[in-house]
């Protein structure tokens, strides 16, 4: 650099001007030579007329100049020479155009709107007394509701909603804040302490949602067990997905209950590998149900944690409502009532269970239940939990005594299945196209985006019956598909009118009916000459049982605080 200096000061009159001694040179060599140069009447005239030609095609190199320019000028800052230049460089990254943000919003929504996935959301006000009626944005235009996930209508149950008043007027509308900065209440004691007795394990969390409760916990594991391989069934819920993606570990995916391609992934790895198997038990857009015996026993082969999400099962199977998990030992469960049986249920077996509270217990909220260590695990490290504002007293005090209610009425969960299976039966007799499953979920296929969105409004407008056309990204493209939960509201003479209606619909829009699906060799069980059935989840006896037929501990019990809930005192 030096060399070059000297050079320069032999021929040009101004660097010899500012180039007397070798101490100059030296600090020529580490001053700001753009600033310099602009002082020379050969230089700063040609830079000037550089900088007229600038365009926003050199963004990269004008950042780096008003960086290194920035830079100078605050070190020098007595200098008007240096900073008029570094103003100078920093004003002509101005030029830039700004990103076109709206831009890019337009064209993400005109591709929804090409490819039929754009969604309307219908104005439903659903009516507490009217159940399942509600009004639309007049409230003397009702319309039937069949797509709901309230499965029990616990929502408007009046001894849930007799609760929640009582708690609103006595502990007001809030809980004040985290239960790190709030503490929490005597609500969330109580929920935890019913949950865990339903799930009949050792503790049990709540989140503001099980959306949160997913992606808290699965997030969780993957950041802080080291080398922990995450295997999760290909149509798990997205909330199970954003909590993999959170986890920054490796992860596979195996096809939807495929346990032989589960066990070939499982193996690659030593036993003493972390492992987590994430699954559901009901897959809410299909209806399909996990085998959740087998999966455990994958898992204690391999040496696999189990995470279980049973959000579209609670308050549905078992005779407690317990979900899928407590259907598998369904007799000694109703035998123990919230006791455990002398044996290892499989509901013992899973690891940790995800729940919801917004969907047949009729509130808002998520939860998580498992051992007493991972509880308080899970209550001491997960941000989610940690830095989310609790649940409302009133809700949480809802959700408890929905959860109470619903326990002891095994008819709630039997007329649910009931009436599922008439609006099955009658459909098939139509002929319109019901994907086979064992559960309570009707998923009438469509396959087309847009005819699934005509069908969904002529049942809205001609009939006045509300049923959401499902489609992608919650279900793959071409499997587009009307989705419908009966609950024990919808009885039979409702479920004539549904089926008239969608024979009509059917009929309107030329829509592929089973017939049709054999044609072409058939799509996700339908017109599958392949496809096996499965029997339905609850038997013929266990539909003949009574609520005289639980044990008498379901009724009225006196279950008592969590430890876990509080933190344990060591």
């Amino acid at each position: 650099m030096e060399s070059v200096i000297r050079s320069s000061a032999k021929i040009c009159p101004f660097m010899h001007s500012a180039t007397g001694s070798m101490q100059s040179v030296k600090a020529l060599k580490n001053a700001n030579l753009p600033a310099i140069a602009q002082q020379c009447p050969f230089m700063g005239k040609a830079m000037e007329q550089r900088r007229g030609y600038a365009s926003s095609a050199s963004g990269a190199s004008a950042a780096a100049a008003a960086t290194a320019t920035a830079s100078t000028s605050a070190s020098n800052s007595n200098s008007s020479v240096e900073a008029s230049a570094s103003a100078d460089v920093v004003d002509h990254a101005t030029k830039e155009a700004s990103f076109d943000y709206q831009g890019l919003f337009d064209s993400d929504l005109a591709k929804k709107r090409m490819d039929k996935s754009y969604r309307f959301f219908n104005n439903i006000n659903r009516l507490a007394k009217e159940f399942p009626m509600a009004h639309r944005k007049l409230e003397d235009d009702k319309v039937t509701v069949w797509c709901s996930n309230d499965y029990l209508a616990l929502s408007k149950n009046q001894e849930v909603i007799e609760v929640m008043k009582k708690t609103l007027d006595k502990y007001g509308a809030g809980a004040g804040g985290t239960r790190n900065i709030a503490g929490h209440n005597k609500h969330a004691l109580q929920l935890e302490a019913e949950l865990a007795t339903l799930h009949k394990k050792e503790g049990a969390l709540v989140f503001s949602s099980c959306f949160v409760a997913n992606d808290a916990v699965i997030s969780l594991l993957g950041q802080k067990i080291k080398d922990l391989v995450i295997f999760s069934d290909e149509l798990n819920h997205a909330s199970m997905i954003v909590g993999i993606k959170h986890a920054s570990t490796k992860k596979h995916i195996f096809k939807h209950n495929n346990l032989d391609q589960l066990e070939e992934l499982l193996a690659m790895y030593p036993k003493s590998t972390p492992k987590l198997i994430a699954f559901e038990s009901v897959y809410s857009m299909s209806g399909s149900v996990a085998d959740i015996d087998k999966i455990c026993d994958l898992a204690e082969k391999y040496g696999a944690l189990t995470f279980l999400d049973e959000v579209h099962a609670v308050g549905l199977y078992g005779p407690h409502g317990a979900g899928v998990a407590e259907h598998c030992n369904f007799d000694a469960h109703r035998k123990a009532g919230i006791a455990s049986p002398e044996f290892r249920t499989v509901m013992d077996r899973v690891d940790m269970i995800t729940g919801t509270l917004g969907k047949s217990f009729g509130t808002v909220g998520g939860y998580v239940a498992g051992s007493l260590q991972l509880i308080d695990w899970v209550r001491s490290y997960a941000p989610g939990f940690i830095f989310t504002t609790t649940l409302p007293p009133a809700v949480m005090a809802g959700a408890a005594e929905a959860i109470r209610y619903q326990r002891s009425h095994l008819d709630l969960r039997q007329d649910q299945q009931r009436h599922t299976t008439y609006v099955k039966d009658g459909l098939a007799d139509l002929g319109i196209p019901v994907m086979p499953n064992p559960s309570h979920i009707v998923p009438v296929l469509v396959g087309n985006p847009h005819l699934a969105k005509q069908a969904s409004d002529i049942l809205m407008d001609k009939h006045r019956i509300y049923v959401q056309a499902i489609n992608f990204p919650t279900v793959a493209r071409g499997t587009e598909r009307l989705r419908i939960t009966p609950t024990p509201g919808h009885t039979n003479d409702l479920s004539d009118i549904l089926m008239d209606a969608l024979e009509d619909v059917w009929s309107t829009l030329q829509l592929p009916r089973v017939r049709d699906w054999e044609a072409q060799g058939g799509l996700l069980g339908v017109g599958d000459p392949n496809h096996v059935p499965q029997p339905n989840l609850w038997t013929k006896d266990q539909l003949t049982l009574t609520n005289n037929d639980l044990h008498p501990n379901v009724k009225q019990p006196i279950i008592e605080q969590l430890e876990v809930s509080s933190g344990i005192r060591y």
